[in-house]
């Protein structure tokens, strides 16, 4: 096997015919190089396939060149496809990213934050979870800091999140307008902010349409599949009618689903079911799930471009965005 070589900036500097000064200054982009010099320098970078080598200019440089991203869910569609966003986000860039998973677990997220700083990041990208406001200030005084899908008022613009209230607002008031009064609501972890501002969301559309909420009609989950199925078997035990679920997110309404058919209990002429966040599994649900689209890519792009523009002063991206009525064929007029 043969041995690759390694190309140096001795290598460039001689080939280019410039000192290695000059191609430091290109490499780093430090300082202006006349574009004679520049030029040949960047052709022979190409001629040579250079790589530099990231640990020794961060040296030089005093950064990382990661940003470090505290997501709380590998594997779940809505978390995963903040991730694809935030990896598309620095494709032009010279960052990477880091990603260590909360768990959806106060001190698991608490323990992989601080490991994404011994790593010495030059940023974090904190998506959703439940890491207490004051200890996330903290953070941001170290390190340039996105806060993704979560709105904390005290990080004012650094902040990337939809106002979950009024979604859910929207949604229930959907489930009005077609008929229906005796809602139920599958919640997300009332330890996240998300899920609170969902739930009350919720109840001011059923005060708004002058219905008295009921506490029997709620029941809280915790954003996965087995908590929807088992936050309706809690239902009907209770033994309180509903005509309609509307779950916190999409995971849950795919468990709210199951545990119905396994009741024998139609969907949507039983009982219809509104989710949230319209995973790409939702539109092939049986039957498909009527749902609030969260653009979670374009909200993970949006994360990677304002993290950019902290560490290089530059214009900030539109941070804020809204979630769209997807109708397809859960939900049914009730009469």
């Amino acid at each position: 096997m043969t041995e690759e070589v390694k190309v140096t900036i001795d290598d460039i500097a001689e080939r280019a015919r410039v000192s290695k000064s000059t191609v430091s200054r290109v490499l780093s982009g430090s300082a202006v190089v006349a574009q004679p010099k520049r030029a040949a320098v960047l052709k022979v970078i190409e001629e040579l396939d250079y790589r530099p080598n990231i640990f020794a200019q961060s040296l030089v440089s005093g950064r990382s060149f990661t940003i470090g991203v505290l997501t709380q869910n590998i594997g779940s569609p809505f978390y995963d496809a903040v991730l694809v966003g935030i990896h598309e986000g620095f494709g032009n860039s010279d960052y990477s990213p880091i990603v260590a998973d909360g768990r959806w677990h106060l001190a698991t997220e608490q323990t992989a934050l601080q490991t994404l700083l011994d790593r010495r990041v030059d940023g974090l990208i904190v998506i959703g979870g439940s890491v207490p406001k004051e200890k996330l200030l903290r953070t941001g005084e170290q390190v340039p800091l996105i806060v993704v899908a979560r709105h904390v008022p005290e990080l004012g613009s650094r902040c990337v999140y939809l106002d979950n209230f009024e979604a859910a607002y929207k949604a229930t008031k959907y489930l009005i307008e077609q008929g229906h009064r005796e809602i139920a609501h599958i919640t997300g972890a009332l330890s996240q902010s998300d899920a609170v501002r969902r739930h009350e969301g919720y109840l001011q559309a059923l005060s708004d349409a002058g219905i008295e909420p009921d506490p029997d009609l709620v029941v809280e989950g915790n954003f996965r599949r087995q908590s929807g199925t088992l936050a309706v078997e809690m239902l009907i035990t209770r033994g309180r009618m509903f005509s309609a679920i509307f779950a916190a997110n999409d995971q849950m309404a795919f468990g709210a689903r199951l545990a119905l058919y396994r009741r024998g209990i139609r969907v949507p002429g039983d009982v219809s079911i509104l989710g949230m966040d319209d995973e790409p599994a939702s539109a092939y649900m049986t039957p498909p799930l009527t749902t609030m689209r969260q653009p979670a890519i374009e909200m993970g792009e949006a994360a990677a471009q304002a993290i950019l523009c902290l560490l290089n002063d530059g214009p900030f991206p539109n941070l804020q965005f809204s979630m769209e009525l997807i109708v397809r064929e859960t939900v049914a007029r009730h009469i």
